[in-house]
């Protein structure tokens, strides 16, 4: 097995940033796409900013800050389009040094990631190729269509990533199946642009009209996204045809329509994520309805928190088990997204006309209260369950282990720097010495002295009653002290 490489199949968004991620630990990558060229559509429009780690790991945060622009909120709507709530975030950055939450148009990061693919040395990225077949045999034999040919080939691989999305052939040819958690839900999606800039609030407005549930937003630059749920026997030319009218509300009647497609939101999460060396990321492994925007954040998720364990048991620093949390871990916090689009879709869409009538009482009360707004703002989504890289015990363990820690800024030699840094790339310890001071120490290396440069860690640290932290590569807490 020495020196072959992990394949990743699949070159979207999660498979690109799962093949920087293991390159910059030192492993060979192959990635295989079935397209020849890139897909070129809007998809995925928003990532918050605990997934936005994984990107600044893989080297293309500050690229994808420069194409995304701050998602300022949540507005509900009636179905008049009257305000029924308001949840607005501050224009300032959250715990991790970014926005809480980015609105960005998919071929965009797309591209930024396939810059750096190209730059890589280690990633070799091989497109109009498709995977037909897989061996499971000491170590994992891929056969490979050229779909330009019709050649067939076989690479010897290390380790395999599906990362090829809803329609996984990894997650077939494994035999793996995806369990529904809820109904599909049929939407029609419309990707517009407009030269001038449409009247609508620069956050999300989701209009909560159990009649024609609907989804507006400005996007980056001159993009917007509408979506619309189609009715029980209503079909997307039906709805194409009253698109001017539905979109005449928003002041973007006359606007350009870049695509429009019917989409089925489903709400999935595979049974199995691990065949050996063969491990699934992202749609392959779940699907999630869009209420929450964390389809993409939890596939980045996936991939931050395997690239570490799949090197180090290739490097031969960790035993085969390691592989086993991968699923122990993401399963049961992508099951719980999943849950929650569903909870809030049918909160903010669901019933009748009495349902609307109680969801405007509801919220007239919900929204003047702070705890609720600061839960509707909030980006941090749950800690990852007990386990064996997550150790819960005493108080701070309790809160702390399982979480991610904050990106806050620190100041090491007079310079100011993300603690991510001085952490490295290994397991580290951080712990309180004083006030404002705090030592770290990276694996393999001496303790640092750091100064906290805004007092958020210190204050972290506090407020859970905790002294040190043991930090994991992925930057998600292991124990608490």
């Amino acid at each position: 097995m020495s020196g072959a490489p992990v394949v990743v199949v699949g070159a979207g968004p999660v498979g690109l940033t799962a093949a920087l991620l293991l390159a910059r630990r030192g492993l060979p990558v192959q990635v295989l796409e079935r397209r020849s060229a890139p897909y070129g559509q809007p998809r995925a429009v928003h990532l918050d900013d605990e997934a936005l780690r994984a990107l600044a790991d893989a080297g293309v945060a500050q690229g994808f800050l420069a194409l995304s622009r701050p998602m300022r909120g949540l507005r509900l709507l009636d179905g008049s389009h009257r305000v029924l709530a308001e949840f607005a975030r501050a224009s300032s950055s959250g715990p991790h040094g970014w926005p809480q939450g980015s609105m960005f148009s998919q071929p965009d990061l797309e591209e930024l990631l396939l810059a750096a693919v190209r730059r890589e040395p280690l990633v070799e990225l091989h497109t109009g190729c498709e995977l037909v077949g897989l061996a499971r045999d000491g170590g994992v034999t891929l056969d490979v269509l050229d779909r330009a040919s019709g050649a067939r080939s076989r690479v010897r691989a290390a380790a395999v990533l599906g990362c090829d999305g809803a329609n996984s052939t990894v997650r077939r040819l494994v035999g793996a199946r995806m369990r529904d958690l809820g109904r599909p839900d049929r939407w029609l999606v419309a990707d517009l642009r407009s030269a001038q800039p449409l009247p609508l609030w620069p956050g999300v407005h989701q209009v909560c009209d159990p009649h024609r549930a609907a989804t507006a937003m400005p996007v980056s630059g001159d993009r917007y996204r509408f979506e619309f749920r189609l009715l029980p026997g209503e079909t997307r030319e039906d709805v194409v045809a009253r698109l001017p009218a539905l979109l005449a509300p928003y002041g973007a009647a006359d606007a350009e329509v870049e695509r429009v497609a019917e989409y089925v939101y489903r709400a999935q999460v595979a049974d199995r994520w691990r065949s050996g060396r063969v491990l699934l990321a992202g749609d392959a492994a779940h699907l999630t309805p869009p209420f929450i925007g964390q389809g993409l954040g939890l596939g980045l998720r996936d991939v931050h928190q395997l690239a570490w364990k799949l090197a180090a048991v290739l490097a031969g620093t960790a035993a085969e088990r390691l592989l086993d949390t991968h699923q122990a871990e993401r399963e049961p916090h992508a099951r719980a997204m999943v849950r929650l689009a569903l909870l809030l879709g049918r909160l903010m869409t669901g019933g009748g006309r009495g349902a609307a009538v109680l969801r405007r009482a509801v919220l007239a009360g919900v929204r003047r209260v702070p705890a609720v707004a600061r839960f509707a703002t909030d980006s941090r989504t749950p800690p990852l369950r007990r386990g064996p890289l997550v150790v819960r015990r005493g108080r701070a363990g309790r809160r702390l282990a399982g979480s991610l820690l904050p990106r806050a800024a620190v100041v090491l030699d007079g310079r100011t720097v993300p603690v991510d840094d001085v952490l490295g790339p290994g397991t580290a310890r951080l712990r309180l010495l004083l006030p404002g001071r705090l030592a770290v120490r990276p694996a393999g290396g001496g303790e640092v002295e750091v100064a906290d440069a805004d007092g958020g860690l210190s204050g972290w640290l506090r407020g859970a009653g905790a002294v040190a932290v043991v930090v994991r590569p992925d930057r998600i807490v292991l124990s608490a002290s």
